[in-house]
């Protein structure tokens, strides 16, 4: 990898388009699931990610990886500033990444300020850059909690400033908006998505820990759809 610098799955929008869409994709599983969904619906994808010193960021090599196996260009820009302007348990080796499940108030230390509207701030550039109308980003009802960037009032505004930055008015889709980890990923197992290709954990290790907050959310999922997670776990 090289860095450079509750709805039913028939309820979502069925739009089929031989248009271009610009993917935020971090390697999990929610925008992993939103490149093959927007693919599935006729797009042609370009996936962008960003290293902006998380501590994860093998969860890059994932994405990279599948993009591979879609015979995707993969793009992962450095921003890593990101880390001292916005300090977080995710960038930071002082900041121990909190244990827990997502509504515990501990798990505020894992939010990165501001995160999502510089990604979203980027990727509608590079959009504009190629010419390409509308962006697209993972966000869902589980992360409304804690991530103030990723609830509806957020991504309402966003979308707004996303059409009024620039005259080519790129679109900003959020599809998933209103769903939980587990429909997700029973929309993924529809369209043949490899989960074996993501990576959430927000620990750097081999394995993942199967304990903090993102590991026991996709833990939660697969168990309630009665899968069998397929990455491994520490223990």
């Amino acid at each position: 990898m090289e860095i450079q610098t509750k709805l039913k799955m028939e309820d979502l929008p069925l739009k089929k388009s031989i248009g271009k869409v610009v993917v935020l994709l971090s390697g999990g599983i929610d925008s992993t699931t939103l490149v093959y969904y927007m693919r599935d619906r006729g797009y042609k994808v370009y996936p962008i990610s960003f290293y902006y010193g998380q501590k994860h960021k093998k969860e890059l090599d994932f994405a990279d990886l599948t993009c591979q196996k879609l015979n995707l260009s993969f793009k992962a820009f450095n921003i890593n500033i990101l880390r001292e302007l916005a300090p977080s348990a995710l960038t930071r080796k002082d900041i121990e990444v909190p244990k827990g499940i997502y509504n515990e108030e501990t798990m505020k230390i894992t939010v990165v300020p501001n995160r999502n509207m510089v990604f979203l701030a980027l990727a509608t550039a590079y959009a504009i850059g190629l010419g390409i109308r509308e962006v697209a980003y993972a966000a869902h009802s589980g992360d409304h909690a804690i991530y103030a960037d990723c609830r509806p009032a957020f991504i309402e505004a966003m979308r707004k400033t996303i059409e009024l930055c620039d005259d080519s008015k790129v679109s900003l889709s959020t599809p998933f908006t209103l769903l939980d980890k587990s429909e997700i990923i029973k929309i993924g197992f529809n369209l043949g998505v490899d989960y074996s290709l993501t990576w959430s954990c927000y620990e750097g290790k081999e394995l993942a820990c199967g304990k903090c907050g993102t590991c026991r959310e996709r833990l939660e999922a697969f168990e309630k759809l009665g899968k069998i997670d397929p990455i491994k776990y520490e223990g």
